[in-house]
């Protein structure tokens, strides 16, 4: 009886994993199917252009987001200042702005005639404003957009690896008799590499994987190459093709890094322990520039596009009076809670499974699903459909029944499947970290006393996980609310969201409509992300 008991927990959780693994393993089986003669067009136009756009995008967005991210987690954790502990988790409300509503407040503040225009000509009278008001369009748009809305990453990550840097390490740079800024590129700096590269590496993934902004400025990279391959074309072949390309070259850069560590070694070594470092107390002109340092940066990813947002919706009341913003709320919570209590569920089965099955098999599978959070929502998207196109057929040929395709293309349920398969890293990664707390012997124990296997997990493991399900819900729910290429894709007919809303006004050039869904996708994951700042940010 008890091994039966295993045997229904190892297979839901091999189930689980195989099911999110089967869009991973239809992008690369579907690279050598044929394609239409758009292929052959592609090739020899554009496929260059979506390479080297996409990889000039992400070259600018890791050189920026490095110098911001870095810079601000720096200078909070190893000085004080005036705003210094409101800087810490200030900094972090930029996750709130997705780079698509970033484009748009960009756009609409320095366009021709636009905000800045505007506010010229209240101040100084009649101008030719135009004429030297910057334009930030094109790549340069699209790098600045991306930039301040993904920092946030490297921030958090390296803030809190240098708020675990012993002081030991600190006095060892002054016994060498290094600067404060030799310690700092010889000692600081790199001790905190692992982090750095991991804040990095999901930047570079978003970057890759982002589609709103880089459509809105007309950029041609492999993501708006995958969706015009299938939407203007029809040719599911082709954009699954594009993907593969797009996979290799996330896939790369995570192999080019891990090759460059090479056997480098980041704990410390020292035998006196981790000592707790004092930060320096700022004064005088330095104190200013750190924190204008901090201001400008906060200001320029969070309060700069909420105030263009604003600006728009208070200026053209018609839209937001037009706007149905019940059902556009109705339908973005809708998919955050169907999306979280699946996510959580099943990422609890699956991790319990490995939990007491101890099978290697099923370890390895899990860390290949999971990989699903590397793979951008739209390639996810194209993959889920190829997939349930090819069951369709097989199911007609061989069942003679009716196609399945609506139950899962243009419907909720398949648009939350993919939400699932995109997100399932995050909560089954995060219920991993809790387990990893939980002693065998606590399982053990129970045993004993006389509880089940399903007992132990419902009255002992997920009491002891609130809290990693609460954080990790509140993760998902952020990322489900900004969420644009997969909803785009797979939702059901006029079935909107305030980030599907704005895209589509901001698509039609309606950039004043798009204010407030955007103010109001903004203020939803303002509060989420308020509501963890202190989890996010725990020493």
């Amino acid at each position: 009886m008890e091994f039966k008991k295993i045997n229904i927990w190892y297979i839901s959780s091999f189930l689980i994993s195989l099911i999110v693994a089967i869009p991973i393993i239809t992008v690369f089986t579907s690279f050598f199917d044929a394609t239409s003669n758009y292929s052959s067009i592609i090739k020899d136009t554009f496929l260059y252009d979506y390479i080297f756009n996409s990889l000039f995008l992400l070259i600018g967005v890791l050189t920026l987001t490095f110098v911001i991210g870095v810079g601000c987690a720096y200078i909070v954790s190893f000085y004080k200042f005036p705003g210094v502990n409101f800087f810490k988790w200030a900094l972090i409300l930029s996750f709130a702005i997705p780079a698509y509503i970033y484009a748009y407040s960009l756009t609409a503040f320095f366009e021709n005639f636009g905000t800045a225009f505007s506010i010229l000509k209240n101040l100084f009278g009649e101008g030719n404003y135009n004429s030297f008001i910057p334009k930030f369009d094109g790549m340069l748009g699209a790098i600045i957009s991306i930039s301040f809305s993904l920092f946030g990453y490297v921030y958090v990550l390296t803030r809190a690896s240098f708020h675990y840097q012993s002081q030991n390490l600190i006095e060892l740079g002054k016994n060498l008799g290094f600067s404060r800024r030799k310690s700092f590129f010889k000692i600081i700096l790199p001790s905190a590499r692992p982090a750095i590269a991991a804040g990095l590496s999901l930047v570079a993934m978003e970057t890759l994987s982002d589609f709103g902004s880089v459509s809105f400025f007309g950029l041609s990279t492999l993501t708006t190459g995958i969706y015009n391959a299938w939407i203007s074309f029809d040719d599911l072949t082709l954009a699954n093709r594009l993907s593969f390309y797009l996979l290799i070259f996330i896939l790369g850069l995570f192999m080019l890094e891990n090759f460059s560590r090479k056997k480098a070694q980041y704990h410390s070594p020292t035998k006196g322990g981790f000592k707790s470092k004092s930060p320096i107390i700022l004064k005088g002109h330095k104190s200013y520039l750190a924190f204008s340092f901090c201001f400008v940066v906060f200001f320029l990813s969070f309060i700069f596009p909420v105030l263009q947002m604003l600006y728009w919706t208070i200026i053209f009341p018609k839209h937001f009076i037009d706007l149905n913003i019940l059902e556009l709320f109705f339908n973005t919570i809708l998919l955050v809670f169907v999306s979280c209590c699946l996510l959580i569920s099943l990422a609890f089965i699956s991790n319990y499974g490995n939990r007491v099955s101890k099978s290697k098999i099923l370890e390895s599978l899990t860390a290949f699903s999971v990989s699903g959070y590397a793979i951008p929502g739209i390639i996810l998207a194209v993959a889920f459909i190829t997939f349930i196109s090819w069951l369709d057929n097989r199911i007609i040929n061989f069942l003679e029944l009716d196609t399945i395709k609506p139950i899962f293309i243009g419907s909720i349920l398949g648009l939350v499947l993919v939400y699932f398969i995109r997100f399932y890293s995050l909560a089954c990664n995060g219920i991993k970290s809790g387990y990893l707390k939980i002693n065998y012997s606590i399982d053990e124990s129970s045993y004993l006393l006389g509880y089940s296997k399903f007992k132990t997990f419902t009255k002992i493991h997920i009491p002891y996980l609130k809290n990693s399900i609460l954080l990790i819900g509140v993760l998902i729910a952020i990322e489900i609310i900004k969420e644009l290429p997969i909803t785009l894709i797979m939702r059901p007919f006029n079935f909107e969201t305030f980030a599907t809303t704005a895209y589509i006004f901001a698509s039609q050039d309606l950039l004043e409509a798009a204010a407030a869904p955007s103010l109001f996708l903004i203020l939803i994951a303002s509060v989420f992300i308020l509501f963890t700042s202190k989890y996010i940010l725990k020493d």
